[in-house]
């Protein structure tokens, strides 16, 4: 039985990656609608009634702002805004008292 090299071959030669020192952290690349390239996906399962809460809050946002956010900015700012809070007021933050009631 043929192996992997004999089954799969490159369409192009192979190209070597420049030698970059490793220096900072790199920042995620930014494309030209300014949307960040994100390195992991989490899934995320709502509600009916909360997601049209999300949808209501954006369209809200889009009015008062006249700036439009999709669903993953908004998520991603609501979370920043409670992991900060969990941060700073541990037990006493609006996260782990909800949690603490479920």
């Amino acid at each position: 039985m043929p192996g992997a090299d004999e089954l799969f071959r490159a369409t192009a030669p192979a190209r070597q990656a420049p030698e970059v020192e490793p220096e900072a952290e790199p920042e995620a690349p930014v494309a030209a609608s300014g949307r960040v390239k994100h390195d992991e996906k989490m899934t995320v399962y709502v509600t009916a009634a909360e997601l049209l809460a999300v949808e209501q809050a954006r369209l809200g946002l889009r009015a008062e702002l006249g700036r439009s956010v999709d669903r993953g900015r908004f998520v991603r700012a609501a979370l920043a805004v409670a992991l900060a809070d969990l941060d700073a007021r541990g037990t006493q933050s609006d996260v782990a008292r909800r949690l603490s009631e479920s």
